[in-house]
């Protein structure tokens, strides 16, 4: 019997994680404009590894509003600024992923062109992490848990509201 219920949860789950999926690697929306899983996305991002073994409703507040310390606001000298995440450099040049776009757009820039780069105080997570449903935010979870862990286990929407 327990098999039989433990094979009844894993399949109810499954619908829920390959929604999940669909929503994580959306092109206009998804969380793989910036985070990679499974090989797949941007590696821009943190690696969410480590979320997979938090409780849904941490989740939900990690992606609803991290003001995240690995974000620079970038000033150049032509005046223009953004928010960035920065990646590979040299002494020459650093590549700077602009998050004001979507997906982030890397850009390769010449570190004479920089006026400064500071602490991020102000750029979150896009207005659409904040737009999906309490079901989307569960599907999402399910996924990123179910990615991590392998475990396909399904998240209530009453636990990430």
């Amino acid at each position: 019997m327990f098999w039989f219920t433990l094979f009844l949860l894993q399949a109810a789950a499954s619908p829920q994680i390959e929604r999940g999926e669909a929503l994580f690697f959306d092109s206009a929306k998804g969380c793989a404009s910036c985070h990679a899983m499974k090989g797949r996305g941007t590696a821009v991002g943190p690696d969410l590894k480590g979320m997979g073994s938090l409780a849904p409703p941490a989740i939900a507040v990690a992606v609803r509003s991290t003001i995240t310390s690995y974000v620079q606001h970038v000033k150049l000298k032509s005046k223009e600024s953004f928010p960035a995440m920065p990646g590979a450099k040299d002494e020459k040049t650093i590549d700077l992923y602009d998050l004001s776009k979507t997906p982030a757009q890397m850009r390769k820039t010449d570190r004479t062109e920089i006026e400064s780069m500071s602490n991020n105080d102000t750029w979150k997570h896009s207005d659409i992490a904040k737009k999906y449903t309490d079901e989307q935010m569960a599907d999402i979870i399910a996924y990123v848990r179910y990615a991590v862990t392998g475990i396909p286990k399904s998240v209530d929407p009453s636990e990430v509201r």
